[in-house]
């Protein structure tokens, strides 16, 4: 539909470098606050409130995605597409839920277009309509999908990064391939310490506690061909109490958890991950490109 038919601060605006060509500009609401707006043309951008410069000039087929105010004001996001993502679960699905929650919010500038998963969190993916595909196969074979086959799937669903929410399974190399530098897998302590095969769930916590060190925690990582060794994007630190309990460490560690795989989301679909030159991720601030965490 038009930018103008869903908010009356939405004009289009002419380049000032042709302002003889007029400009169609479409508008996609994502949610009652955040909209999306695409221009085919190279000359001409929306206009959001005052936020926008008037000579700024948009890539073909470029998407400028807007918050729209109570006030009526906008603020003017990224312009980059939307990314198709795809998430692996294998057990309740938590965190695959608070990234849902968080696009349906606008704080993420994608959407979930396949669920992999085997689990209790197909059933929400079910519910809101987002399709559900199995892998690995079953023992029995009846069902599930060979590493090849699961490739072809996630291209037909045009799967731009592939998010790894509490799945226990080594993710096969003709995956990796597939996707080089776009899949993230979320580990419940502070990488590298206790991370590897056979460390998942309240096994890892346990030895945490265990240990007597002082502080756990999430982290976020680029999965590689092996358990828990891929490149380090993001940590949170979460404080170890001498009278924790395994179920109490991983409470905590989980409401870390929620909050750092959404920000990373985000920064992911806003193309806010660079690579330094000796192969480290750093994320770029929202707020000043200049600064790195």
């Amino acid at each position: 539909m038009e930018a103008q038919a869903i908010n009356p601060h939405f004009p289009t605006t002419l380049n000032s470098k042709n302002r003889n060509f007029m400009a169609k500009i479409t508008c996609f609401p994502q949610s009652p606050t955040w909209v999306s707006c695409k221009s085919h043309n190279l000359s001409f951008v929306p206009e959001f409130g005052t936020s926008l410069k008037k000579d700024l000039s948009l890539r073909s087929s470029c998407v400028v995605k807007a918050k729209v105010g109570s006030d009526g004001g906008e603020e003017l996001g990224e312009g980059v597409s939307r990314k198709n993502l795809a998430v692996f679960v294998s057990g309740g699905g938590s965190n695959f839920r608070s990234i849902h929650e968080a696009i349906l919010d606008g704080r993420i500038n994608g959407d979930i277009v396949v669920l992999v998963a085997k689990c209790g969190g197909a059933n929400y993916a079910r519910n809101k309509g987002i399709p559900v595909i199995v892998f690995p196969k079953t023992k029995s074979g009846s069902e599930g999908l060979s590493p090849h086959d699961l490739v072809s799937a996630l291209r037909k669903f045009k799967v731009d990064n592939v998010l790894l929410a509490g799945f226990l399974k080594l993710i096969p190399a003709e995956l990796i391939r597939a996707y080089p530098k776009s899949i993230l897998n979320i580990h419940p302590s502070l990488l590298p310490s206790f991370g590897g095969k056979g460390y998942y769930g309240m096994k890892v916590h346990r030895a945490v506690i265990a240990s007597g060190v002082r502080y756990s925690g999430p982290t976020i990582h680029f999965v590689d061909e092996h358990y828990d060794t891929g490149r380090i994007l993001a940590q949170r630190v979460v404080p170890v109490l001498v009278t924790d309990t395994a179920e109490e460490l991983a409470a905590r560690v989980l409401q870390e958890e929620h909050q750092v795989y959404v920000e990373v989301a985000a920064a992911l679909c806003e193309e806010r991950i660079i690579w330094r030159e000796d192969g480290v991720p750093l994320i770029r601030s929202k707020d000043d490109p200049d600064k790195f965490s």
